[in-house]
């Protein structure tokens, strides 16, 4: 077992270092749904339990150890899957301490579970504690969750991409301590028109950015904004407006944290076109009736030969 008060300061130093070149053999050894050695990192859903994974709860029933990202992560969930491990709040404690508390949980064979909220893909600064981790001689992996964003959409019965409102989605957040404001593109993506915007880590900084928008010629004032405080928890608020308004309706409310905000079209759901997938492709139209070559198979559907299959859902 490694002494407890071995210093892993070099381990959490070498941050980004991982080699550019190859894939880690694991690539190829596991998919993302499988059970694989060391420490899990689990995305926990946006909150209500249900929406933990089945895997993520399968891992974190079995747990000893879990460290949790604080009040990201629901004290419901907690209490319903965590009820007979150790919980560690992550919160205020920095690397120097997150990593050797979970490597020596792990070398003494305990069951040590890293529970993130939403998934860890986005905004999660998983990778650099997995990184660490593994410096150390520890394996760790990552177990997807439902992001806020998908939350928020299911909320307000929408999409994020709509046929014919929003062929794209960007996932970014405010100018701030981590942003820079020559890295702040809100603008550029609502500019955009057909784009369904969701800003995270953002509460605080909703009439800023609001306000930044409407100080740019191709922004449109009356762009739909939603903005879904706790999506899916048991006090979730949904606030609606426009790029106009809704920055003082947020401030009214009094919220400066956890909640996503999405802008554009398709926050409201309305206007959308019909999709080829359940249109003239599903009856057996000609490429004619799809009016673009196609065989009436919209972007969702992927020809191969001469069949067209269905693989992603077409808006």
């Amino acid at each position: 077992m490694t002494d407890e008060s071995t210093d892993s300061g070099a381990s959490v130093a070498g941050a980004g270092d991982r080699p550019e070149e190859g894939l880690d053999p694991r690539v190829r050894e596991y998919t993302a749904g499988e059970e694989q050695e060391g420490i899990p990192f689990i995305g926990a859903g946006p909150g209500d339990p249900g929406l933990l994974t089945l895997r993520g709860k399968e891992l974190v029933d079995e747990a000893d150890l879990v460290v949790h990202a604080g009040s990201l992560v629901s004290s419901a969930l907690l209490e319903e899957h965590c009820a007979d491990a150790e919980l560690v709040n992550s919160v205020g404690k920095d690397l120097e301490e997150l990593i050797p508390l979970m490597r020596d949980a792990h070398e003494e064979g305990r069951t040590v579970v890293r529970l993130h909220s939403g998934d860890p893909a986005v905004y999660g600064a998983a990778l650099e504690q997995i990184d660490a981790l593994e410096r150390e001689g520890v394996p760790a992996y990552v177990v997807p969750g439902v992001t806020s964003s998908f939350a928020a959409a299911a909320t307000l019965r929408t999409q994020l991409t709509l046929n014919g409102v929003a062929n794209h989605v960007a996932f970014t957040r405010p100018r701030g301590k981590t942003l820079d404001a020559a890295d702040d593109h809100i603008g550029e993506f609502v500019e955009m028109g057909d784009v369904t915007t969701c800003i995270y880590l953002g509460t605080h900084a909703v009439s800023d950015a609001m306000d930044r928008l409407l100080d740019r010629e191709g922004v449109d004032p009356e762009t739909p904004v939603a903005v879904v405080y706790h999506a899916s928890w048991d006090d979730e608020d949904v606030i609606t407006g426009t790029i106009a308004d809704i920055g003082e309706k947020v401030e009214d409310a009094g919220y400066r944290a956890s909640a996503m905000v999405l802008i554009g079209e398709a926050a409201t759901g309305a206007g959308y076109e019909r999709s080829y997938l359940y249109g003239d492709w599903a009856n057996g139209g000609s490429a004619d009736a799809a009016g673009d070559g196609s065989n009436g198979a919209g972007d969702g559907a992927e020809t191969t030969g001469a069949e067209t299959t269905e693989t992603e859902a077409d808006d």
